[in-house]
């Protein structure tokens, strides 16, 4: 099965109570249809007491499957506490985003995105030429107007 059809039969859990195992979340999305894989993430820290981060994925044999999981399961109670189903994301990569060990401007793409061409700083520093020639002060040229109210002919 392809990557992006893996995505398509792959949904997201989250809002998941520590009692909830793989056991329990593959009897909750069993009715929905066949399931090929349950995956509960651990916590990063190994000194963590909770025994994973409270979400987890859960991979059908259709897409359809998925589907209809989604639309019956969101919002639904499990162990008390209410889930979240939603169709699963890529999973970025550590270089990616928020979170990375690499400047926003090092990124791939992100310079082709935010780069000024020659072309277009040419005319940004012609458009300041042109008003080198007007006053830099919004207000000069105002001085004979200190009086307020109508002014005698």
């Amino acid at each position: 099965m392809s990557d992006a059809a893996r995505l398509k039969s792959t949904i997201y859990v989250g809002g998941l109570d520590n009692a909830v195992n793989d056991r329990i979340l593959a009897d909750a999305f069993l009715p929905f249809g066949e399931i090929v894989e349950i995956s509960i993430p651990k916590p990063e820290l190994p000194s963590s007491p909770d025994p994973h981060r409270g979400f987890g994925y859960v991979e059908f044999e259709l897409p359809g499957d998925a589907k209809e999981a989604i639309d019956n399961m969101d919002q639904s109670e499990l162990f008390g506490r209410v889930i979240k189903v939603a169709a699963a994301k890529p999973q970025k990569e550590s270089n990616e985003g928020l979170g990375s060990r690499t400047a926003v401007w090092e990124q791939e793409g992100w310079l082709a995105k935010h780069a000024v061409s020659e072309e277009d700083r040419q005319a940004a520093d012609q458009a300041r030429a042109e008003t080198n020639g007007r006053p830099d002060d919004p207000m000069q040229g105002l001085e004979g107007l200190d009086v307020a109210g109508p002014q005698l002919a």
